[in-house]
This record gives C-alpha cells, sequence and structure tokens, in this order.
C-alpha cells in the first residue's frame, strides 16, 4: 500500500514509505492557480450579491389591535426593479372590527387618498379604484391575516417623498409611514 502525504511548504504529494519521490497530481495544480481563486471569488461575490440584492427588494410590516404599523419607515433600494410589501396584521380582532390595508402614495397625497379611500369603503378595500394618486396597495386583513403588494420601483421618483397609510375607517391620523429611497 502507498501512503501520500501533503508537504505544505510545496503542496506536492510525497510518498511516506521509501525514497523521496515526489507526485504532482494535476489537480493541486490548478487549485493553487490564480485562474481558479480569482473565478472562485467572482463566483461568490455574483451569488452573494444576487442574493443580497434579492432579500432587500422586500419587507414585511405588521400592524395590530393598537393602530400602528411596525416599522414606521421603508427604504427601498432604487436599485430594485419591483419591491414587495407584505402586510401582517399580529393582532385578534376581525377586519369588520379592526381591519388593515397598507396604501402607497406621496406624502402631499396621503390625506386626500385617505378621504376617498374611506368613501370607497370595504368592497373596495378602502381604496378608490379610480384614484391616479394611489401607486400601491394591499387588501384590508383582519387578526392573523395577511396581504401582499408587489410595485415597480420606477413608478417612485428619486427626490419626491412618499409615505404609506391604513385607509380603513377612522385609521389614517395614526396609522403612517414613510418611504425612503435609497
Amino acid at each position: 500500500m502507498v501512503i501520500l502525504r501533503v508537504n505544505p511548504m510545496v503542496g506536492l504529494f510525497e510518498r511516506a514509505d521509501g525514497p523521496k519521490q515526489v507526485i504532482q497530481p494535476m489537480p493541486i495544480l490548478f487549485f493553487k492557480s490564480k485562474i481558479w481563486r480569482g473565478g472562485l471569488a467572482a463566483l461568490i461575490l455574483f451569488l452573494a450579491g444576487g442574493l443580497a440584492a434579492a432579500q432587500n427588494c422586500a419587507t414585511t410590516i405588521e400592524s395590530d389591535d393598537a393602530l400602528r404599523f411596525k416599522p414606521e419607515k421603508i427604504e427601498i433600494p432604487l436599485a430594485c426593479k419591483t419591491f414587495t410589501v407584505t402586510l401582517k396584521h399580529t393582532g385578534r380582532l376581525p377586519k369588520l372590527a379592526m381591519g388593515h390595508n397598507w396604501v402607497l402614495a406621496k406624502l402631499s397625497d396621503l390625506d386626500g387618498v385617505s378621504r376617498t379611500g374611506m368613501l370607497a369603503g370595504a368592497e373596495h378595500n378602502y381604496v378608490d379604484p379610480k384614484d391616479a394618486r394611489v401607486l400601491a396597495h394591499t387588501s384590508v386583513v383582519g387578526g392573523a391575516e395577511s396581504a401582499s403588494v408587489m410595485f415597480d420601483v420606477a413608478k417612485l421618483v428619486p427626490g419626491e417623498r412618499y409615505g404609506f397609510v391604513c385607509t380603513f375607517a377612522g385609521h389614517s391620523p395614526v396609522m403612517r409611514g414613510v418611504i425612503v429611497l435609497k
């Protein structure tokens, strides 16, 4: 039986029994090459960048029976083509009593969007379907329910200020948040 050991000084195999005959296998030379190391590093960076970008293009907003959004600020990378918001109601009350939705609009339009949404009523998820100021919205959810919406980030203009609000009747004065484009 031939026993081989690695000589760390040169990265080659040597016979452990008998005369010092150096055996130089091809795979060791390839793995020590700059091409292999550079290609492996590029692959790792590419995969890590793709995963990071996918994770940054979505968020979950929690709402509860105490009329609040958590968090109250969402950062949206301009590098994202689309962005997904999932609204998760962590409370217990049904949507008829304590429903919440998530509505995206310019900060200057939030009050108007809230008024027209309230008038649209529950059958339209408290969002006026003809209101062009609404850039994206979820359906109304009750306790232990969730809803998601995906929208094009290209709709958002850098330099403009955006926010989100719950347009369920009476909730808009306190259930608000801001969008930060980065």
